[in-house]
This record gives structure tokens, C-alpha cells and sequence, in this order.
């Protein structure tokens, strides 16, 4: 199975060793052309790179989408892998016989979701970011997708999730969820204000397609998934994501 794992990054970083496996693609290559001369850009072909400040990582899988020949593509980051041992280390992430075995009887690898626990989906999204834009997404959704509607109003109520936009999804299932995500998303950069919005709150598609994912996942249930642990390759300070946590909860002024 030909198998392309995209590895989304902004700066020169250390790669996995398999690059058969996975394609280390610089993200908004548009905006930064001298940066990096090694990694696929995100601006070849049919892409959407200049928008990479409010899309995110989702450049690339637009990339992969429009441009990309593959029996099955994935997304992970530079820092962030999906990982069978659970191990901070390259050699122990993901790797082609394992991604094969589980896709001989799924058609999407997963992270393990996230847990909140005290938040549900959408309070944990309006406490750390303007609620506007995934209001209007709901709005979108009712009007375009209606069948998705009920499946949106689940996830929202749930308090968990899989987060950062990783996956390993089938061509069909892949090609899919684009069509379907990329065109909500389009739908609300049309109506969005974003005149107030900061450099981390202009991020806001990415934000939102990490919400999306699940209500999708949720109306295609006849697409098998299955979960592996994720891994963070650097250091966290879980005591400064505590309290920034803490903040944007009881502060709603802090974001």
C-alpha cells in the first residue's frame, strides 16, 4: 500500500529516517520561500499556502488532497507522531508495517482523544478562543449539511475529542472529509470578521477543524477507525498549560 504520512512543520527540524512512509511538507512555503529548501512545499500544484497563517497545518492536507498520489494519507507534526510504544523517539513512531496492519482492517488510524473532563467540546473551544467562528460553522453545517447537524450538537456536548489534526485516512475517506471540510471552512472565511483577531486567534480554521474532524467521523460510521497513542517530542511545562488553562476558563478576557 502506497502510504504518505505528511509532516507538517515550519522551520528546519529533524525528520523520521522513513521517508518512503512519511513526506515532511513546509507549511506555508508561500509566505516563507527562503526558509527551507529540503521539505516538500505546500505551494506546488492546486494549494492554498499564503493562507497557511489562518489554516494552519491544513495546507498541507489540502496539498495532499489536490496534488498527492496515494492509496492513503495521514497528517502528523514535527513535534507529534502517532506512536504504537508511546515513546518519545523517532524510531519507535508509526511505522510502515504497523500503519499497513492497521489499515488492512480499518479505513482511518487515530490518535487517542483528548480528555476534559470538566469542559465539554464547545466550552473548552469558547474558553480558549473566539466562539464566532465555530457558531458559524454550526450555522453552515445546518444550511449545506443538515444531516451533520445532529452529529455537530453531539460532539459540541462531549468532553472529548481527537485533537491536532492527525490521522491516517484511505484515499476515499480522505478525499471525502476534504470536500466536505474544506468547503465549510471556505463558507465561513467568506463570512468571517476577523478584523479584531490577534496572530494566534487569525489561526481560526485550524481551531475549527480539530472540532470538525468528530462530527464527520460521527456521520460516517460505515468507515472503520481505530486509535494508537500520541507522542509530544519536546519538554512540556504542564504547570504554564495548567494555568493558562485555568485563565481562559475563569477569565474570559484572557485568550
Amino acid at each position: 500500500m502506497n502510504i504518505k504520512i505528511l509532516v507538517a512543520a515550519h522551520k528546519n527540524y529533524v525528520m523520521p529516517a522513513d521517508q518512503t512512509l512519511y513526506l515532511p511538507v513546509f507549511v506555508g512555503k508561500a509566505l516563507h520561500p527562503d526558509v527551507n529548501q529540503t521539505f516538500q512545499g505546500d505551494n506546488t500544484g492546486d494549494n492554498i499556502s499564503e493562507k497557511n497563517s489562518h489554516y494552519n497545518e491544513l495546507t498541507a492536507v489540502y496539498w495532499a488532497w489536490k496534488n498527492l498520489d496515494a492509496d492513503a494519507v495521514g497528517l502528523v507534526h514535527y513535534r507529534r507522531y502517532l506512536s504504537k510504544s508511546g515513546k518519545k523517539d523517532l524510531k519507535q513512531i508509526l511505522n510502515r508495517q504497523q500503519a499497513e496492519a492497521l489499515l488492512a482492517d480499518h479505513d482511518i488510524i487515530l490518535p487517542t482523544k483528548r480528555h476534559y473532563y470538566i469542559e465539554t467540546n464547545y466550552s473548552h473551544y469558547v474558553h480558549a478562543h473566539h466562539h464566532a467562528p465555530l457558531d458559524l460553522a454550526e450555522k453552515i453545517i445546518t444550511q449545506d449539511y443538515p444531516a451533520y447537524s445532529a452529529a455537530f450538537k453531539t460532539v459540541m456536548q462531549r468532553r472529548s475529542a481527537h485533537m491536532f489534526n492527525m490521522f491516517v485516512m484511505k484515499r476515499r475517506p480522505f478525499n471525502e472529509y476534504c470536500q466536505w471540510l474544506f468547503d465549510i471552512l471556505g463558507k465561513v472565511e467568506q463570512q468571517l470578521d476577523m478584523t479584531d483577531y490577534n496572530t494566534y486567534e487569525a489561526r481560526v480554521y485550524g481551531f475549527i477543524s480539530e472540532r470538525l474532524l468528530d462530527v464527520w467521523l460521527l456521520q460516517n460510521t460505515q468507515y472503520k477507525t481505530c486509535e494508537v497513542p500520541f507522542v509530544f517530542m519536546e519538554k512540556q511545562n504542564w504547570f504554564k498549560k495548567g494555568g493558562t488553562f485555568l485563565k481562559r476558563k475563569l477569565l474570559p478576557q484572557y485568550k
